[in-house]
């Protein structure tokens, strides 16, 4: 691990502690699965965090929930606005619907339409927009401005990244403590709430975050402990392509987190269908990129104890058919 520097951190185990409280019977406690090919396969014993069976189908249930759940009564009345390429879209319309909050949900051309049609589904307004051309943030910038919403980022937010956290919590809290917790990792908010709990929780525990190779922003920023960034990366996990971590997650990654890996597209793929195919579970690119890591021999766990968050399983089958 690194040093974020002597200011305190944004986001601390109490917030976790906090946001598990406000998500208790609200969000899924999903499943840890277990299998005995893939423990087979790499010595080691594997449990799997399946959020791909999370409310709306994502962790981004917990963290969106969690963030519009603290946001004050006139705020709630205005409404919220965010920008997301599909799982943060549609955990906030979501939590939108649920709390009685209206959402508005800044969304690219191109996002799988899987997610699009959920987004809308719970409620929410959409607004497309271009990334080749447009940015994302400005517009929902000034639509926040113009209608008075509250801006809700996919990650770079305190009550945002404490919820996400609580999927961790709920992994150890169920299956003991661990040698090694894989995460996969976009702009880190996962990856940062997570590795709060995990080293709360897990004393000794390695927590290590993965990123697809063509958006390495964040193992890039981890290695040289400045923040870096990447313009719209080129991959299947549509998670993971955001630019960079943020003002929030990045102090939160080089404090709690011990390494980051990279996988390709190619062994993204391969770990996806292999789980799809063996454990019979659908995972989407982005939610296989910590099982990818494993699968690909990344991480050499050989008789440790290792937990996989799986963390989404919205799968646009008609864009991922053409790879079967």
């Amino acid at each position: 691990m690194g040093s974020a520097g002597n200011q305190p951190l944004p986001v601390t185990y109490a917030d976790v502690s906090a946001a598990a409280e406000i998500l208790k019977g609200v969000a899924h406690r999903t499943p840890a699965l277990t299998s005995r090919t893939v423990d087979e396969r790499t010595g080691a014993r594997v449990f799997f965090k399946c959020e791909n069976f999370q409310r709306m189908g994502a962790f981004k249930f917990r963290g969106a929930y969690n963030a519009l759940s603290n946001l004050n009564d006139e705020q709630q009345r205005r409404g919220v606005i965010a920008y997301s390429s599909g799982n943060h879209a549609q955990a906030v319309a979501l939590a939108g619907k649920l709390l009685g909050v209206k959402a508005v949900i800044v969304m690219p051309d191109d996002a799988p339409a899987v997610k699009l049609d959920a987004t809308r589904g719970y409620g929410a307004e959409v607004v497309i927009y271009n990334r080749e051309i447009q940015d994302r943030e400005q517009i929902a910038r000034e639509l926040a401005e113009k209608r008075g919403l509250t801006v809700i980022p996919p990650f770079d937010h305190p009550h945002v990244v404490a919820g996400q956290g609580t999927a961790a919590k709920e992994l150890i809290e169920d299956i003991g403590t661990l040698d090694y917790l894989l995460v996969p990792c976009g702009g880190g908010g996962l990856m940062s709430g997570c590795a709060i709990a995990a080293n709360q929780l897990s004393p000794g525990i390695k927590v290590i975050g993965v990123e697809p190779a063509a958006g390495d922003d964040v193992t890039r920023s981890f290695q040289t402990k400045t923040l870096q960034s990447v313009h719209n990366p080129d991959t299947i996990a549509d998670g993971a392509r955001t630019s960079s971590a943020g003002k929030i997650t990045f102090p939160l990654i080089l404090h709690h987190v011990h390494d980051m890996l990279t996988v390709t597209d190619e062994e993204l793929l391969r770990a996806m269908f292999y789980l799809w195919e063996r454990m019979k579970i659908v995972v989407e690119p982005t939610g296989a990129l910590g099982a990818a890591a494993l699968l690909e021999g990344k991480l050499n766990a050989r008789g440790k104890r290792v937990g996989i968050i799986i963390s989404g399983g919205n799968v646009d089958l008609k864009s991922l058919g053409r790879f079967v």
